[in-house]
């Protein structure tokens, strides 16, 4: 099986890369493309990448991900997030290769009471959300054998996120003040990677059905607010001897942004789970796996 990746140093395709590093004697072939050589927003790099490498799938992991700076560079997320994925879809389709898209609980307002089904109405409240939502279209349209997995709260060893903001903060801060009125389902990229490699081989070995086409949701089981995903960082680290802070649990207008976050993030992963055969782990029993890496790999302690 050869899969190109769209994306080389985020969160999901450092996530997917390690992943295919550990499938020893497997015949898998992963490849990830990021800038300069490969560029979204120029469609000629964006074919010759696919074919020279000639995958039998390919995996959206790039975006433009920058939530706030999005409301300033509206022309900047949508070549990325929209026109990008649309070029990178078409390209797989020339091929006549599936494309497995990343997307986000951003295409909802996050009003819903309860956890959002992927027919559920879509209504960004922001750029990214919007240029997001853009991409999901544009994908479905130029590639009919396109799944789009929206995701989450994503954390990782990788890069920036919020786990590692959290216990960089525990290190210089007896108190701070964590969003309590947010609620979401917060998921590890690991976890993501390996739920997409199952969703390949699944496609590779039965040949593409239209069921697998379509929209999906993917993203760690179980529900918390930033107050509560963060009480459990914590949690983790103090096990392992790390300082434990206090954490007051405050509003959305206690810390404003530039972009509105959707009060209500939580996606039902039941048609994955239905279509695929494939559910996420916990997410607290992730966050402890997480916490425990980045101790192991000497990045904490």
């Amino acid at each position: 099986m050869r899969i190109f990746v769209a994306g080389q140093s985020g969160q999901v395709a450092c996530s997917l890369r390690e992943f295919a590093a550990e499938q020893v004697d497997s015949g898998l072939v992963l490849h990830t493309g990021g800038r300069p050589y490969f560029d979204l927003t120029a469609p000629a790099s964006v074919k010759s990448a696919l074919d020279q490498f000639e995958p039998d799938i390919v995996i959206n992991a790039a975006a433009y991900t920058a939530v706030d700076g999005a409301e300033s560079d509206e022309d900047g997320a949508f070549a990325v997030n929209a026109a990008g994925t649309e070029t990178l879809a078409q390209a797989a389709a020339a091929l006549g290769v599936p494309l497995l898209h990343i997307s986000t609980d951003y295409v909802f307002d996050g009003t819903k009471d309860s956890p959002y089904v992927e027919n559920d109405p879509t209504r960004p409240t922001g750029v990214y959300g919007r240029s997001k939502l853009r991409g999901e279209i544009l994908a479905l349209e130029a590639n009919p054998k396109t799944a789009i997995f929206r995701t989450a709260w994503v954390y990782s060893p990788f890069g920036k996120n919020f786990l590692k903001t959290m216990l960089k903060l525990a290190e210089s801060r007896d108190e701070l003040g964590v969003v309590a009125d947010q609620v979401g389902n917060p998921t590890y990229a690991p976890d993501i990677a390996a739920a997409l490699m199952s969703v390949a081989q699944t496609i590779t070995q039965s040949g593409w059905q239209e069921n697998f086409g379509g929209i999906f949701h993917l993203v760690g089981m179980g529900e918390a607010s930033w107050h509560g995903f963060a009480e459990q960082i914590f949690s983790a680290g103090a096990k392992r001897g790390y300082p434990r802070p206090t954490v007051n649990a405050i509003s959305t207008a206690d810390y404003p942004t530039p972009a509105t976050r959707p009060a209500n993030s939580r996606l039902n992963c039941d048609k994955l789970a239905t279509t695929f055969g494939v559910r996420l782990p916990d997410w607290r029993e992730s966050t402890e796996t997480c916490v425990n890496r980045l101790f192991d790999d000497s990045e904490l302690g």
